[in-house]
């Protein structure tokens, strides 16, 4: 249980840091974080993950399903600033989205504070606001 467990931590990595479309891209992406898994077992995770495909074929987590809706009609700007990110939003859109940023629990970020367009998000350090930017942009464009 314990090393599906690792697997499946694994998987959602990958899944925040690349665009995988196929199961194919997943078991290669396995294979180089050291992960030799049969096609059976990932089609058995991806199913007990919840996973979906996003309106552009790419693997998406059912918690960042809605993020990346919200992410990407919403939000127009994002900047790092040290260990902090600034989320522009159209307005309104910042409490939405910020809820949404935390339930999907983006790996650095420590938390959000909204407003009415602006979105202030802490992370764990300058390194990890870069990865949290990143993995927003990601959302944005997928």
């Amino acid at each position: 249980m314990r090393k599906r467990q690792q697997r499946h931590d694994v998987i959602r990595d990958i899944i925040r840091e690349h665009n995988v479309k196929t199961q194919r891209d997943l078991a290669n992406q396995l294979q180089a974080a050291g992960y030799e898994c049969t096609q059976a077992t990932i089609s058995r995770d991806i199913m007990d993950m919840g996973l979906v495909k996003s309106r552009e074929g790419y693997y998406i987590l059912p918690e960042e399903l809605r993020l990346q809706r919200m992410v990407s009609e919403l939000v127009e700007e994002v900047h790092v600033a040290g260990n902090l990110i600034v989320v522009k939003t159209f307005s309104g859109g910042a409490a939405g989205v910020s809820a949404a940023l935390d339930k999907a629990s983006l790996r650095g970020a420590l938390g959000t504070v909204a407003g009415d367009n602006t979105i202030m998000i802490a992370a764990e350090s300058p390194e990890a606001a870069l990865d949290v930017e990143r993995a927003i942009d990601r959302l944005r464009r997928r």
